[in-house]
């Protein structure tokens, strides 16, 4: 390194590298949702990218084929940049203490990263030190992409096959009532509690798995009237009036499935840093009004199943459980842009919390 040209091209390299190394890091290897700087650029880049083809679109069936590429294809985008800025990296690296020219240098640091082999590095040590470390990262880029690409789907796998199962008793798209209904029809009230453990589970693998895969709160549902964050509302929902307006045996099991289920939307909002009040008072304003809450209420007396008869005590009960995950269920089902879905998605972009109830804590930031 004979100029400060050199120099700069060398301190340029190395930080380059970090940021590369950072967002492998935590995408690959931290178990936890930790977005690094380039990881955030891209996939809010492609979010942008997929918003203006996504509001073009005059359907919702169209704007959800634009979206089900979102995820899959910002990970190649990912992919891609970490390619073009390690290439970028040790071009300058070759540059600067090998003294090859630009040309010479890009050669180097293509055939190094691709393990091409059609370049010999020049310059004795150092530029063999160079020429093995870059082939060294792209074969670790590589290795961790293709067991980080399974673990992706089986999870997703699994986390849609609990969503296909709802559908047979909610009905497409999912709804709480319906849900309800159809249990008391067929004389499964008594079997809700299991429903409810299921679903608590289904919330744990949930906060770990879509904070720490992040990309997974974007991978849609295979049948676009379906979508995770509408589901997860449903249970939520359904566990809330079974708590509140039923006339049955109060469960343990559906009040650990509530807490379950806002702690896992919580965290996930954390990761996107999505405004939410963390301890909400039992009769803070929700985005369902009390004439909505009636109107479900006849629904499910004239359906045959039981309810309480005071009617406002269960409206109060039902507010106090749905506070906890109102503002978080909205603001998810907009980030997710998901198909429509009673008392979530269908309110998700226009409802807004009052400024008073937006005190959530410091969150964590996000791609998307």
């Amino acid at each position: 390194m004979n100029t400060v040209l050199d120099v700069v091209s060398v301190a340029v390299g190395i930080l380059l590298l970090a940021l590369v190394l950072d967002s492998v890091l935590r995408t690959f290897l931290v178990p936890r949702g930790l977005a690094s700087l380039v990881t955030r650029l891209v996939f809010v880049g492609m979010r942008m990218v997929f918003g203006v083809f996504a509001r073009e679109s005059r359907s919702y069936e169209a704007r959800d084929r634009v979206m089900a590429m979102y995820a899959p294809l910002s990970l190649v985008a990912l992919v891609l940049t970490w390619t073009v800025m390690v290439l970028g990296a040790f071009t300058l690296l070759f540059h600067a203490i090998t003294d090859a020219n630009w040309e010479i240098a890009f050669e180097t640091s293509g055939s190094s990263f691709f393990t091409l082999g059609f370049v010999r590095p020049t310059h004795g040590l150092w530029g063999f030190v160079l020429s093995f470390a870059e082939a060294g990262i792209g074969l670790a880029v590589l290795a961790l992409l293709i067991a980080f690409l399974p673990t992706i789907y089986s999870t997703f796998s699994r986390r849609e096959r609990t969503v296909l199962q709802l559908a047979t008793r909610a009905g497409t798209p999912p709804n709480a009532v319906n849900m309800l209904v159809r249990h008391h029809a067929i004389n499964w009230n008594d079997r809700l509690p299991d429903l409810w453990q299921a679903w608590e589970e289904w919330f744990a693998e949930l906060a770990e798995t879509h904070t720490s895969l992040p990309v997974l709160v974007f991978f849609r549902s295979p049948n676009p009237h379906r979508s995770w964050i509408t589901s997860a509302g449903v249970v939520l929902d359904a566990a809330a009036l079974a708590e509140s307006t039923l006339a049955i045996p109060a469960s343990p099991e559906a009040a650990i499935c509530l807490r379950s289920g806002f702690n896992a939307l919580r965290e996930i909002a954390d990761y996107y840093g999505l405004d939410y009040d963390p301890d909400p008072a039992p009769d803070d304003p929700i985005s369902i009004d009390r004439s909505e809450f009636d109107e479900v209420y006849e629904r499910l007396g004239s359906a045959g199943v039981p309810v309480r008869p005071n009617r406002d005590r269960a409206w109060r009960d039902f507010a106090g459980w749905r506070v906890n995950y109102d503002s978080v269920l909205l603001a998810l089902a907009g980030l997710t842009m998901a198909p429509y879905a009673e008392w979530s998605s269908d309110r998700s972009l226009s409802y807004r919390r009052p400024r008073l109830m937006q005190r959530g804590p410091a969150k964590r930031p996000g791609p998307g």
